[in-house]
């Protein structure tokens, strides 16, 4: 039986998870892609549950009070996951975090998930 993309991604992601994982010194930058949206969360692993420290998504306040200047950027497309990675940095910054491990989450590094990446790194986050 063939297994579906999302099958497929979660394999892969699953494959990475075992090899990295986030620390409080240095946590886990982790994304997460639907069609409409898209979200980034930063998550500690040290501790039993996983904490989570921070979430940004297409859906928060912040991102609708940016978005509206910049009329082209929706959850679903590149310009929307730019302005999500640079809240996710000022929130990092906010929070005294500059090194993180990112996790793709299985999800190919094009398109959304590149421009998160990238404007998170401009927002001042080393990976």
């Amino acid at each position: 039986m063939r297994k579906t993309k999302e099958e497929k991604r979660k394999k892969r992601h699953l494959r990475v998870r075992k090899k990295i994982s986030g620390t409080k010194e240095k946590p886990r930058l982790v994304v997460f892609r639907s069609l409409k949206h898209i979200y980034a969360s930063l998550v500690v692993d040290d501790v039993s549950p996983c904490k989570v420290l921070t979430t940004v998504s297409s859906l928060s306040e912040e991102f609708k009070k940016l978005a509206k200047e910049n009329s082209n950027a929706k959850g679903g497309n590149v310009e929307g996951a730019k302005i999500v990675g640079t809240l996710i940095a000022k929130k990092a910054k906010e929070l005294g975090i500059e090194k993180v491990v990112f996790d793709r989450a299985g999800y190919k590094y094009t398109g959304r998930v590149k421009a998160l990446a990238e404007s998170a790194r401009k927002g001042g986050l080393k990976f």
